[in-house]
């Protein structure tokens, strides 16, 4: 009997080592196919120079931010694409520049609410939500996060040390094959951070820890303008992921559970703070730091959406007054 039971619980981990090995591929699979290409079109433009040209166009924002110009290139290609896209990019451009902790958490910060915004947005948009306002909210909202941050950072002195940067970074004499060389041992540290990353999750769900982030949040949130319909599925967007919390959320609203005004305040919610877990142990993996990625994030998103809901109640109470 023993001898079956430790022959079962060897098939149990080994099932379970497989299923980690083959979710991991299906995610790199993905991740090689939006990096790659981001990847040459990169390398393309620092051939042909055009890398301080672009740096030049977005250098005003990210100097308002706190962070040097080709960094802009790197949030650019996480807003288009993805944060995977964003990150090869980063795989490329941060060796080369004399970073801060804290300009790698403004860098993150800004990058979590603003990624993916042709996917997202179209989720926000198949929910029921107006597209501009959730585009501009997340735009607005990322910059003045990462504005927010970085003033705190520079004036309680806070991690300002040099980041250690763990991709390896190109030399400039380097052949093509080289160069690809490089790039392979750079995507290579993504799929085994997305590896430690899967292994987190799964641990961080079984021992219950997900689960208690929306036990925590669900009180909450009806102060936010959401109802008992909307306020559990939110929570389930902002820990799981936007399209995921979005698919919920389009599914209550085709049951007309859901007022038009707590689709907004929801899809509002999690476009400025969501994939808690998942997209902050990423941004965590390249240096980002938590209080800033994570409890400052969920900090600001609240704040935010408690002022424009009661901003938006406003507006229409004067409206109501008006036609009166």
């Amino acid at each position: 009997m023993p001898e079956e039971m430790d022959k079962e619980n060897r098939e149990g981990v080994l099932g379970a080592f497989l299923s980690l090995v083959a979710e991991t591929w299906l995610t790199s699979w993905g991740l090689f196919k939006i990096t790659v290409p981001v990847l040459i079109v990169t390398k393309i433009l620092e051939e042909l120079g055009l890398i301080s040209y672009l740096s030049v166009l977005l250098e005003p924002v990210m100097n308002f931010i706190g962070l040097p110009g080709p960094l802009g290139l790197v949030w650019a290609t996480a807003m288009l694409t993805s944060l995977y896209g964003g990150i090869a990019v980063f795989a490329v451009l941060a060796p080369g520049l004399d970073l801060t902790v804290a300009q790698i958490t403004v860098l993150c910060s800004a990058m979590l609410i603003a990624h993916s915004l042709p996917v997202e947005l179209s989720v926000s948009k198949k929910a029921g939500a107006n597209l501009i306002p959730i585009a501009l909210l997340r735009l607005g909202g990322a910059v003045a996060y990462s504005f927010l941050l970085n003033t705190a950072c520079l004036e309680l002195d806070l991690w300002q040390k040099k980041a250690v940067i763990f991709f390896k970074a190109a030399a400039e004499d380097l052949s093509i094959l080289q160069w690809c060389a490089e790039q392979l041992q750079n995507l290579g540290l993504i799929v085994l951070i997305i590896f430690a990353i899967l292994i987190i999750m799964r641990l961080l769900k079984v021992i219950g820890v997900l689960g208690l982030l929306e036990r925590i949040l669900a009180p909450v949130l009806p102060v936010f303008g959401m109802g008992r319909h909307a306020a559990p599925v939110t929570v389930v967007g902002m820990v799981m992921g936007l399209s995921y919390g979005g698919a919920l959320i389009i599914r209550e609203t085709s049951k007309g559970k859901m007022a038009r005004e707590e689709v907004f305040n929801s899809m509002a919610m999690m476009g400025l703070c969501h994939g808690l877990v998942e997209d902050t142990l990423l941004m965590a993996a390249i240096g980002g730091k938590l209080g800033g990625i994570l409890w400052g994030r969920i900090l600001f998103s609240l704040v935010t959406i408690f002022f424009i809901v009661r901003f938006v109640r406003f507006l229409a109470a004067r409206r109501l007054q008006r036609q009166s």
